[in-house]
């Protein structure tokens, strides 16, 4: 059974997923609804590869599979929401989303924290002698204040940049590396869609397996309720 790597995109979010071509339009879209909060009766799929359009999977007998079509890997799939009675942007609005809070003397106790390793190793603010002025410095102050709120464990989605997309994954390593200068965070990648197992240039810095692992700047990582999907539980490959 093929399995391709698609880009999935929508008004709401955009990810990256692997889709058996065996599977019915109408199987795609089940599949697709946890993912874009579009109901699969009101999904209509369009097929993109590098930003153009080339069909639409609509109007086709109810068996036809997504191995009809001319599409390739990391092709993209846009999701459009045909609901009559949506409100635009419904999901996007952050202030709607009830958030966590810790108090700010509750973090200060904390000894796993980003803050914790910045005191104890005279980082940012910590460091009386450190200098401002640099683009550098105010790079590196940048990513200090992001980690800040990741601590070791914490589910994440990690921006990847070019069109947005979004990584699952567990936050493995925070702090300073060898490679480069700075704080980096270490992810624990879901899928094996990382570079490495945890280890860079023969440090190792976290343990997962190969091609699991990915060091990014903490302004790539949102931390939250990010479950890991399991999209193929009920397919036999």
């Amino acid at each position: 059974m093929s399995i391709l790597n698609v880009y999935v995109t929508s008004e709401n979010n955009s990810t990256e997923l692997r889709l058996s071509k065996a599977l019915t339009i109408d199987s795609v879209k089940i599949k697709l609804e946890p993912i874009t909060g579009i109901s699969s009766s009101f999904q209509q799929l369009e097929l993109y590869h590098d930003k153009t359009f080339v069909t639409s999977l609509e109007g086709h007998p109810q068996e036809t599979m997504l191995g009809k079509f001319p599409i390739e890997d990391y092709w993209t799939i846009n999701v459009v929401d045909t609901n009559p009675s949506r409100v635009k942007g419904q999901y996007n609005d952050v202030s709607l989303v009830e958030k966590f809070e810790l108090a700010d003397e509750e973090y200060e106790k904390r000894t796993d924290s980003v803050l914790a390793f910045k005191k104890r190793n005279n980082l940012g603010r910590f460091n009386d002698a450190a200098s401002d002025t640099s683009a550098s410095s105010a790079q590196n102050k940048t990513y200090e204040d992001a980690a800040e709120s990741i601590k070791l464990g914490d589910r994440c989605e990690v921006d990847v940049g070019g069109i947005s997309l979004k990584r699952r994954g567990t936050v493995r390593f925070i702090g300073l590396t060898e490679f480069q200068s700075g704080i980096w965070v270490g992810i624990q990648y879901d899928e094996p869609l990382g570079k490495n197992d945890g280890s860079m240039q023969g440090v190792r810095y976290f343990t997962c397996p190969p091609k699991y692992g990915s060091f990014v700047r903490p302004d790539k990582v949102q931390t939250g309720d990010f479950p890991e999907e399991d999209l193929f539980s009920d397919e036999d490959i």
